[in-house]
């Protein structure tokens, strides 16, 4: 599985991938898990707002226990994120074959669409519509950086969006939803342990500074007579560090644009968006706010208008304590539990589902990335644990 999927989406200089929503790499990737469902026998399903499903018994029965994840990527991801927790679904759902294991509820694998958001900017698109956390009509008006809106990029890809929004029969058959993720970070590195669970999702969003400064000649315009927002958008980023630093949060200058753009002109818009995440709300505020308050100041000085504006948020998410230390006992009672900073579709559904998460160790730490990595016995660990969890739930 993992071979066939590697090279879908993957750009040959940088060797990352770009699996961005409704794309053609997205399209083999639907592909590809569409053959994986029917070279199983399941029953394969595309929903409403795109996601798709293979199941093992009565889509419409009560109690479905749920597993996967994505296979969108961000800019020059990395392989593990996503993709392996829809391949580990498939392969714990073929250890479990193996051991002989009768289902007595429902179990389904889903590859939830447009989860990193990388191409119309909101993240877990996929999993907002289906909760109702995304309205049709706000996803209506997402454009991608060409202008393509969502519905235009959906029609091209031979899906019909006009039946997009909440799905709410859907999520009131499911009993609970599990997803493996490599973990983004390195806490069980440090502990020395293959896999963990997820305790709860970190608040985190998105904020866009607009900077709106002069455009003019950059070889002679007299340095006191600028009103240059680089400046204030550099500022601003060294700010956002300053703060994230004193907080124990963290903040992140990562996607800019520039107008116009040219090496000898002096901008007259820089527009920056900013990622912010803390262990709490009130420090996820404080650190949003001192960040504000900074941009602010360094755009009086430099005769700059800012406007700032939150282009999506999501609250700490507690995932259910009572599947969370079921998956514990499942698991032998010892498995590390761990918060994470990274958003998910887990956490999206766990407002309208009970949902836990299965980490697998990354020994590097690194995410969102081509040097992203997971060793094959620490995937196969998953895997099991996995399949332990899903036998746990779905065949008692």
């Amino acid at each position: 599985m993992w071979r066939d999927l590697a090279p879908i989406g993957r750009d040959a200089d940088s060797r990352g991938y770009r699996r961005y929503a409704w794309t053609r790499a997205d399209a083999d990737c639907r592909a590809w898990f569409k053959a994986q469902a029917e070279s199983r026998g399941l029953t394969y399903e595309l929903d409403r707002n795109g996601n798709q499903w293979a199941w093992l018994g009565d889509p419409l029965a009560e109690g479905a226990v749920v597993t996967g994840s994505h296979l969108d990527s961000v800019p020059d991801g990395g392989a593990f994120d996503g993709p392996l927790g829809v391949v580990s679904s498939f392969a714990a759902l073929d250890e479990l074959r193996g051991r002989g294991a009768q289902f007595t509820r429902p179990l389904a694998i889903t590859n939830f669409g447009d989860e990193e958001g990388a191409r119309f900017g909101l993240a877990c698109v996929g999993s907002r519509l289906t909760s109702g956390q995304l309205t049709p009509e706000a996803a209506y008006a997402l454009r991608d950086g060409d202008g393509v809106s969502l519905p235009q990029a959906m029609e091209a890809a031979g899906y019909d969006p006009s039946a997009i929004g909440p799905d709410p029969e859907r999520l009131a058959r499911i009993g609970a939803f599990v997803e493996l993720h490599v973990e983004q970070g390195r806490a069980l590195d440090l502990s020395g342990d293959r896999v963990g669970i997820a305790s709860a999702i970190w608040p985190h969003g998105r904020w866009r500074f607009d900077f709106h400064g002069e455009a003019n000649h950059a070889g002679t315009t007299r340095l006191v007579d600028r009103r240059d927002p680089m400046l204030t958008y550099a500022e601003t980023v060294l700010a956002a560090r300053r703060e994230a630093e004193l907080a124990g949060a963290v903040a992140t200058f990562g996607k800019i644009s520039v107008e116009p753009n040219g090496v000898n002109a002096i901008p007259s818009l820089v527009r920056g968006w900013l990622d912010s995440r803390a262990a709490d709300q009130t420090t996820l505020d404080t650190v949003v706010s001192a960040i504000e308050r900074a941009a602010k100041e360094r755009a009086e000085r430099d005769g700059v208008d800012l406007r700032v504006v939150r282009e999506s948020f999501t609250p700490v998410i507690e995932f259910e304590h009572a599947l969370r230390d079921e998956l514990n006992k499942i698991l032998g009672g010892s498995v590390p539990v761990l918060g994470t900073g990274a958003g998910h579709d887990a956490g999206i559904l766990s407002g309208s589902i009970p949902t836990a998460m299965l980490f697998v160790r990354n020994p590097t730490g690194v995410s969102h990335s081509p040097a992203e990595f997971a060793a094959e016995d620490d995937c196969v660990a998953g895997v099991i644990a996995l399949a332990d969890v899903l036998e746990g739930l779905a065949c008692r």
